[in-house]
């Protein structure tokens, strides 16, 4: 599912919680990704969906992968990373996820 450019976090949110979604892509440009990703996170949490599998791509510096990793993102894809890869790797974790289950 795609929700469109320009999207608020509580949009974002609520999408997944619409369509139950097993993971979340967020595609950051603007470089505000320290303040929307742990938004995103936040909101996540509080409807109890922490579960979600959450990545993200864009125009990240190297400098903040780590922390936004440690705030619970499971993968941030930098500019080059093919729509191949991305798949590839979302794939392989949701099927690992489901038989730790």
């Amino acid at each position: 599912m795609y929700t469109g450019l320009h999207q608020t976090p509580e949009q974002i949110v609520q999408a997944v919680i619409q369509e139950d979604a097993d993971a979340l892509g967020l595609s950051l440009l603007s470089g505000a990704h320290l303040v929307l990703v742990p938004r995103v996170i936040d909101l996540l949490k509080s409807e109890g969906r922490e579960d979600v599998l959450l990545l993200v791509g864009g125009i990240i510096p190297d400098d903040d992968i780590a922390g936004l990793e440690a705030l619970g993102v499971a993968r941030v894809f930098t500019p080059g990373a093919s729509l191949a890869e991305i798949g590839t790797w979302l794939e392989s974790t949701l099927d690992a996820r489901e038989h730790l289950h």
